[in-house]
């Protein structure tokens, strides 16, 4: 059975707490748009809120991400942490994966750190493996000429330090939110996943 998991990134403790937001974390931006459109296209897709997430500890995010089965029909898209999240269990765990899709990866780059958003110190504590296509069905990479610096370092890091990975550049996206894009639908991602 072909599967997706979406992982949201990272939002501040505030933001997350906030009782007045109509949707949690991840039921925003473009993610409740793409589980929909994966849905529609027989793809049993999931959007898991993951544990703490202004505040991620990998152990954490990881026990959570495992409880699905993960195997080489699974669809993997991740956005800002959650990407950067990828990347790492990617790396370091030896299955074999479907399609992968990176929006606007953020790792934690030196010198980038947001005061106001701590993060484990641990949780990007890894070597990325320079193989790590391999293990899936490609990687895509999907980021906006004007996001964070942060991220394009990220994107810097991952062309530095992998192979075969498709980097797919947007303008005036930033950091692929609502906000920053002025729209729930987001063609261009729903295509990369179910291309072959």
């Amino acid at each position: 059975m072909k599967t997706a998991i979406i992982l949201h990134g990272r939002p501040s403790k505030k933001g997350y707490y906030d009782s007045s937001r109509k949707n949690a974390q991840s039921n925003s931006h473009w993610l409740p748009w793409l589980q929909h459109e994966l849905v529609i296209r027989d793809v049993l897709a999931q959007t898991p809120e993951l544990p703490k997430p202004y505040l991620p500890v990998y152990e954490d995010w990881k026990e959570l991400f495992e409880q699905f089965i993960i195997d080489s029909e699974t669809i993997l898209v991740g956005h800002s942490c959650g990407a950067g999240f990828l990347v790492r269990w990617l790396s370091e765990e030896n299955r074999k994966v479907g399609k992968v899709v990176l929006v606007a990866p953020w790792m934690n780059p030196k010198g980038f750190e947001n005061k106001e958003k701590e993060i484990d110190e641990n949780f990007f504590k890894f070597k990325i493996d320079p193989d790590i296509v391999s293990k899936t069905a490609g990687i895509t990479v999907f980021y906006s000429g004007d996001d964070m610096e942060s991220v394009q370092k990220t994107v810097e890091i991952l062309e530095d330090n992998t192979k075969d990975i498709k980097f797919t550049e947007f303008h005036g996206y930033k950091h692929f939110t609502f906000n920053d894009m002025q729209t729930r639908e987001f063609p261009e991602l729903i295509e990369e996943c179910i291309s072959k």
